[in-house]
């Protein structure tokens, strides 16, 4: 089953709107010096190269740290293009217009932030899965959230029902709007800038990108940009075991969200990724902690998921082979699972021996 496809109610096309542009939906970058907005520090996320991460390899391995937009994730960009144009069109009015969305976390923050930010009201419908630091972070931010508790009788999954909520919410609420990051043409363009960027930073030599897969919208983006641009760029769709994305099969249950999907979602291109790696929960959280232990970097579970699968393909790669790692968010959402022994050791039993060494050699 696909998500929403372009052009149902409540879906977004790309509208832009020219010379229609409102104050109100203004971002705008500020003197060299200072930012005029928290918006306008959406984007030119920094590039760092991971000189320790892969011992014993020659290749060269950069990941772009996207937990610095200002809600912290990539989905900022995503957020920032799905409803920019709407609100300097006027379409999306302060006081008037609602935005319901379905999230698991990442994109529920950058929606809240936009949205209290130009005095929109926002709903967001998640699932018993999210956090309650994210539903902390939401209410903060004055969204209204509901939260489905029971999955899908079907498929085992929340997703579906999620997503059933959310036609309801915009069915019954006026002057309601869906984004629908499953099929929105907005989520992929907002990632041509994410590549444009990376290109940029390695003066156009880009070997090989793995990118984690949910909406699909950093990877269609990234894909358009390379094929745009005649890069010879091989693309690594790094995708979770269990999920519907790339195998098509009956889900099974995953304890991690950022990565997977329990539907196809409508941006599915077969033809985006030059290859797949699926990897399982605990392949991503034993990665986010050799990460911590090599390179002290904090980071969600699809940067964990990025990194297994490099680990995965590393002996193949071609010596000085430059590989960027998309790091959609950081760790700090993760700490009472991912970095919780606790928590680990009741998922997967003991298991700190795929994490233990350090750097330097030294126990950490």
């Amino acid at each position: 089953m696909d998500l929403l496809q372009p052009g149902e109610r409540g879906a977004c096309t790309p509208t832009f709107t020219g010379g229609h542009d409102q104050p109100q939906g203004e971002v705008q970058k500020g003197s060299p010096h200072a930012l005029k907005g928290i918006l306008a520090a959406v984007g030119n996320t920094p590039l760092v190269e991971l000189e320790r991460l892969v011992p014993d390899s020659r290749i060269r391995v950069f990941a772009k740290l996207e937990r610095f937009n200002p809600g912290g994730s990539v989905k900022d960009r995503t957020a920032l293009s799905m409803l920019l144009d709407k609100i300097r069109s006027g379409e999306l009015q302060p006081g008037r217009s609602v935005v319901v969305e379905s999230s698991s976390g990442n994109l529920a923050v950058g929606l809240a932030q936009i949205c209290r930010y130009f005095g929109l009201r926002f709903v967001c419908v998640v699932d018993a899965k999210t956090t309650e630091q994210n539903i902390a972070i939401l209410r903060a931010y004055q969204a209204q959230v509901e939260v489905v508790t029971r999955p899908d009788p079907d498929s085992g999954e929340y997703l579906p029902v999620r997503v059933r909520r959310v036609r309801e919410l915009v069915a019954n609420t006026p002057h309601s709007f869906w984004p629908n990051q499953y099929a929105n043409p907005l989520n992929p363009i907002a990632h041509r800038q994410t590549m444009g960027e990376i290109v940029e930073a390695l003066d156009g030599s880009v070997d090989y990108l793995f990118c984690a897969v949910s909406s699909c919208g950093t990877l269609r983006g990234c894909a358009d940009y390379i094929r745009e641009h005649g890069l010879s760029t091989k693309i690594v769709a790094v995708d979770a075991v269990g999920s519907m994305i790339f195998d098509g099969q009956r889900p099974i249950e995953r304890l991690l969200p950022g990565h997977g999907a329990s539907l196809r979602p409508g941006l599915f291109d077969p033809n985006a990724a030059d290859e797949v790696v699926h990897v399982t929960d605990l392949e991503c959280v034993a990665a986010c902690r050799r990460l911590t232990a090599r390179e002290a970097i904090l980071a969600g579970g699809s940067s964990g998921a990025t990194i297994a699968a490099l680990e995965r393909r590393a002996p193949t790669i071609p010596a000085d082979a430059k590989c960027v790692l998309i790091f959609p968010d950081g760790g700090d959402r993760y700490l009472d699972t991912i970095y919780s022994d606790d928590w680990v050791r009741s998922r997967f039993g003991e298991v700190s021996h795929l994490w233990k060494e350090a750097a330097g050699g030294d126990q950490v």
